[in-house]
């Protein structure tokens, strides 16, 4: 009997060994995996950081680029060194990583205060949005640049403030690509842009309506090189002449408007296209690290900054005017894809 309570008193302990070596190794797991995890989030937020100064930097470095550009300065063999109109984008390649760099004049875009609403109409619905509520949107783009009828509340403003603003309409010029976002019927969808599946599976890149328009915009003289696709349809090319027009310049910038004629097909808006820019400038570049190994990191940052360039004789020479760390990726200089039918509207009514 007592040899019997022995061998189960042993068997008991052993058990409760095996229970406790159980919980004490799930617990070591559980820490090795939040360890584990903490280091990677870590390295995430490093490498993150790495790729932003990576991306701060060229800007910087553009911004003096086109400052020595501009006043001229060549090398030995009288080429120029820096940059040299037209240059829409530009590679840097550091021991660090690599940088790629868009400059867009704000001549590439409509002025948001000058648009007529037809023509505003017409370049949302060339963005995907559908007709009703491209007009909608123009109504209440209209409303908010306009002064306030009668001087009172108007249903539009109760919609305004209904869309999450704490203020009415500022019934005066647009000085913010951003008020656009107070808009009734505007989603950030429409207002950054996104990305639409493609046939092959993939994900293609598309601008929004920030793209397109600004408070430092034109009506004519629209820079070729950098404008967006929705803008060249809004003016009347069609599809396969944005298309191809698109892979030209993305081949070799246009140098003369009149080469692009030939991709115009007769569009009578093609007259208000032209070259160049004038004070302000959006400059966006989104870098990559390298890793120890010489390969690039998976992991990119965008910035971007809106930049003025003073006239000559002044200090400093040029002023950023906005800095956006939060921008999205580069987007692609391709004509956004038609919508699935029905899926703006899901869109906003989420």
């Amino acid at each position: 009997m007592i040899r019997n309570r022995t061998k189960n008193e042993s068997g008991s302990a052993l058990l409760v060994v095996l229970w406790m070596t159980a919980a004490l190794a799930a617990i070591a797991f559980t820490v090795a995996s939040t360890v584990r995890a903490e280091t990677e989030r870590a390295a995430t937020e490093a490498d993150s950081l790495r790729a932003y100064y990576l991306a701060t930097g060229s800007i910087e470095r553009m911004v003096m680029w086109m400052q020595w550009g501009f006043a001229g300065v060549t090398g030995p063999n009288g080429q120029p060194l820096f940059y040299t109109a037209p240059m829409p984008r530009h590679h840097f390649d550091y021991p660090e990583g690599v940088a790629d760099v868009e400059i867009i004049p704000e001549t590439s875009k409509l002025n948001i205060n000058q648009i007529p609403p037809d023509q505003l109409t017409n370049l949302l619905v060339a963005l995907g949005v559908p007709g009703e509520q491209a007009m909608g949107i123009a109504a209440g783009i209209l409303y908010w640049r306009s002064p306030a009828p009668g001087g009172g509340y108007a249903p539009m403003d109760a919609a305004i403030l209904g869309n999450g603003s704490s203020f009415r309409a500022r019934h005066a010029s647009i000085e913010e690509n951003e008020e656009l976002l107070l808009v009734p019927g505007m989603t950030p969808d429409i207002f950054y842009g996104g990305y639409r599946p493609t046939q092959d599976g993939g994900l293609q890149p598309y601008g929004g309506l920030r793209d397109c328009v600004s408070p430092y915009g034109v009506m004519s003289n629209i820079d070729i090189n950098t404008v967006q696709p929705a803008v060249l349809a809004m003016l009347g090319l069609p599809p396969g002449a944005i298309q191809a027009l698109v892979a030209r310049r993305n081949a070799m910038p246009f140098t003369q408007v009149g080469d692009a004629a030939v991709f115009a097909q007769g569009a009578p808006g093609f007259g208000r296209l032209g070259l160049g820019g004038m004070t302000m400038w959006t400059i966006r570049a989104t870098a990559q690290f390298r890793l120890p190994d010489g390969r690039l990191s998976d992991l990119r940052r965008t910035v971007s900054a809106l930049v003025k360039m003073m006239p000559q004789g002044y200090d400093p020479p040029y002023e950023f005017m906005r800095w956006y760390d939060g921008t999205p990726p580069l987007r692609s200089f391709a004509p956004a894809p038609a919508p699935v039918q029905g899926e703006r509207s899901q869109e906003t009514a989420q």
